[in-house]
């Protein structure tokens, strides 16, 4: 019975469970996404700078894309993880414009962080930030240019200048811009190889090699893969063929494969002895198999031994066990045929054949190169360069373009970049949002104000006078020159984007317009921050043994009568 008419205390949630609430939560969320974008703003841009992360293991790296960088920051607030998943999804479906989605999100928050401390709604601004986008969409598409491979106008070299400017622009602000058209071409040129309908860029084979500068990178128009671990017998295979067979397949050739496989009991020295004449016989019989199929280049998922090495170097074959599984699958693209689990019932049209096979030294690595394959499907890049931080940089640099390249040729439709197309819908929202009566008015110019981010941001790290920069955009927006945007190079600091060439697919644009407005939508729409307690926090005092706190409070309510 309760005394003094007091309500009971309910407990909903457990014990150091940590909330908060409010406008103040909203607000403490924005902020944490405006540190992001920070940290972030230095990378943007063809004057962009580097940061270098170091890991818990002391391991760095040198990136500027926007993606790698929030992915190895590590972040921890629930809130500001929303700008990590955009930027990693823009990486995963565009390639590019990783740095870009974050700036806008937050720029977004930022713009609208008075209203939010006045009172406005949440929902009154979701809904004009909706509206306003749905616009910048519509925009997009009204304004971006095509161009058609198909068109028998539009011959395939004006198509392949296209892809080339789309995958020099990705590289505008990458650690490998003074080798833009070394570059631009080996990308393009493998974005070609691959099938036009699929377009699957996992079968293009990234290989890094230290040592040497960027100009000796090469295209390898087929497969290329590190020479694999070798055995005794090795060094006398040929290392050259000319349109050999090439046999691909998923079976150990060693000796100790056999006896593993089986437990068997003899009574007698001669049994044992048949056992072992019995493995001899069964590899010999695998080995003997392979040889009648004609192939010259036995390659294997699995170990290949030193018996079944000396065996086909005494036959000239060359063989390579241990080959990992994205280079077997881009060999059977590459020279056709399947990979075979048996040694038994290889068909001619399992087989498959290249023009010519090698192994060559690059830098200090051997290395064997399938080319001129008859229905080459795939292709490696070979990178090379002084530190293995700068590879991999160019690898993240030359991914980032690919993806680019490949959008580009799936649509054909680009825009002009260096900020030009943030210009011209800030102008064309702005424009609709002084027709509207009401709070969406401020909310909508407050989305046009922040696309501006990008071109002032590009000013910015180029040491170029933002303000001036966008009053001339404003000014060449506003008497109609869509395409003006931001000229690192130039002495007046604005020029026409699209006759410059810098162009980029118009679903970069799309997509990272779309995702920011997304992630600052749902921003805006959490109030409260719920954080249950840690599941193994750490006690004071001696362990008490299983069950033992069980016991003692059974024991202390036997014991002690109750109040009423």
């Amino acid at each position: 019975m309760q005394r003094g008419g007091m309500q009971p205390t309910v407990v909903l949630l457990k014990e150091g469970t940590d909330s908060s609430q409010g406008t103040p939560q909203l607000l403490s969320n924005i902020s944490a996404c405006l540190s992001i974008a920070e940290i972030l703003s230095s990378t943007l841009g063809p004057r962009g700078m580097d940061k270098l992360i170091v890991n818990e293991r002391g391991d760095a790296q040198i990136t500027n894309d926007g993606a790698t960088i929030l992915k190895l920051l590590d972040i921890v607030h629930p809130a500001a993880r929303t700008l990590v998943d955009i930027a990693r999804a823009q990486d995963a479906e565009v390639g590019d414009g990783t740095t870009s989605v974050v700036l806008i999100a937050a720029q977004l928050l930022k713009e609208i962080r008075g209203y939010v401390e006045e009172g406005v709604s949440p929902h009154i601004i979701t809904k004009g930030f909706r509206k306003a986008c749905q616009l910048a969409l519509d925009r997009i598409k009204e304004v971006q240019k095509f161009v058609d491979k198909s068109d028998p106008e539009c011959p395939l070299r004006r198509f392949r200048s296209l892809l080339l400017k789309c995958a020099s622009t990705s590289m505008s602000s990458k650690l490998i811009h003074s080798e833009k058209p070394f570059f631009s071409n080996m990308v393009v040129d493998a974005v070609q190889c691959l099938d036009q309908e699929e377009l699957d860029e996992s079968l293009i084979g990234v290989k890094k090699v230290a040592g040497g500068g960027m100009q000796d990178s090469l295209l390898v128009r087929g497969v290329a893969f590190k020479k694999t671990f070798t055995y005794a017998g090795a060094e006398q295979q040929p290392k050259y063929f000319k349109n050999p067979k090439i046999v691909c397949l998923n079976v150990e050739l060693e000796l100790k494969a056999e006896k593993d496989n089986a437990e068997v009991r003899v009574d007698a020295v001669a049994d044992y002895q048949a056992i072992v004449d019995a493995e001899w016989e069964i590899i010999y019989r695998k080995l003997q198999a392979i040889e009648k199929t004609g192939a010259k280049v036995v390659l294997s998922k699995l170990p290949i031994g030193d018996l079944a090495t000396q065996w086909f170097a005494d036959r000239d074959i060359f063989c390579a066990g241990r080959v990992g599984a994205p280079d077997l699958r881009r060999v059977v693209q590459a020279a056709g045929g399947s990979v075979q689990s048996t040694c038994s019932d290889i068909l001619p049209e399992h087989l498959g054949s290249c023009g010519v096979f090698e192994e060559r030294q690059i830098g200090g690595e051997r290395y064997n190169l399938f080319t001129d394959c008859p229905q080459a499907k795939t292709c490696t890049l070979v990178l090379r360069g002084g530190a293995d931080q700068f590879i991999e940089e160019v690898e993240r640099s030359l991914h980032d373009a690919i993806m680019v390249v490949k959008r580009a040729v799936k649509n054909g439709e680009v825009v002009a970049g260096g900020g030009a197309m943030e210009m011209d819908l800030s102008a064309h929202i702005r424009k609709y949002g002084l027709s509207i009566p009401g709070k969406q008015q401020l909310i909508i110019t407050a989305f046009a104000k922040a696309l501006e981010i990008i071109p002032r941001q590009i000013c910015t790290n180029a040491g170029m006078d933002s303000t001036d920069v966008l009053n001339k955009l404003r000014m060449k927006h506003a008497s109609g020159e869509n395409w003006y945007g931001v000229d690192v190079d130039g002495a007046e600091g604005v020029r026409d984007n699209m006759d410059a060439f810098v162009w980029e697919p118009s679903l970069v644009k799309v997509n990272a317009i779309s995702s920011a407005t997304e992630a600052a939508c749902l921003i805006l729409s959490v109030d409260e921050t719920v954080r249950n307690p840690q599941s193994e926090q750490p006690q004071s005092g001696p362990k008490m043994p299983p069950g033992a706190a069980q016991r003692a409070m059974r024991g202390r309510g036997r014991g002690v009568p109750r109040r009423m």
